[in-house]
């Protein structure tokens, strides 16, 4: 039976063995420079390159809440950019993240990972600069990829 286990570490380097995907939120802006990110990009150049061209080109994709960008960066690990936050300051409609789109989003993923048979990794997504509540956040996670059998790690930065 898949879970959802919460370790110390880093999401950039996911643990275990076999395929990974790192899932992780990004704004409806086109933004990318903050937070997670940053980390991603230290990493690899890809993903930020994939989102940027994804949203530049967006009148002819499906970028927007709820989509979902897969980027590989290594032969069994991808990036899945996930459109589940709106803008990127709390503003007249509250915090920027936006459950529902991370919901779906998250759909999307477990079907890749069921797929590729691969297990998915990510920080406390929409919890950080988008200031979701990670209460709301998990059930969401258990619910769209843990009951179909994909094992979530999800890891705390130390200090």
């Amino acid at each position: 039976m898949a879970q959802l286990e919460i370790v110390r570490g880093d999401a950039t380097s996911p643990q275990g063995k076999g395929v990974k995907i790192i899932a992780h939120v990004c704004n409806d802006l086109g933004g990318w420079g903050k937070g997670f990110v940053s980390a991603l990009s230290r990493r690899w150049a890809e993903p930020e390159a994939a989102y940027r061209r994804w949203h530049r080109e967006r009148a002819h994709n499906d970028f927007g809440l709820g989509a979902v960008q897969f980027v590989q960066v290594d032969r069994y690990v991808w990036v899945a950019n996930m459109i589940g936050q709106r803008g990127m300051r709390r503003g007249s409609k509250g915090v920027p993240v936006r459950y529902e789109a991370i919901a779906t989003a998250l759909g999307t993923v477990a079907g890749r990972a069921e797929e590729l048979g691969a297990s998915v990794h990510m920080p406390k997504i929409g919890c950080g600069l988008a200031q979701g509540r990670w209460e709301r956040v998990r059930p969401l996670i258990e619910e769209r990829v843990v009951r179909r059998g994909v094992a979530v790690t999800v890891y705390e930065r130390d200090g």
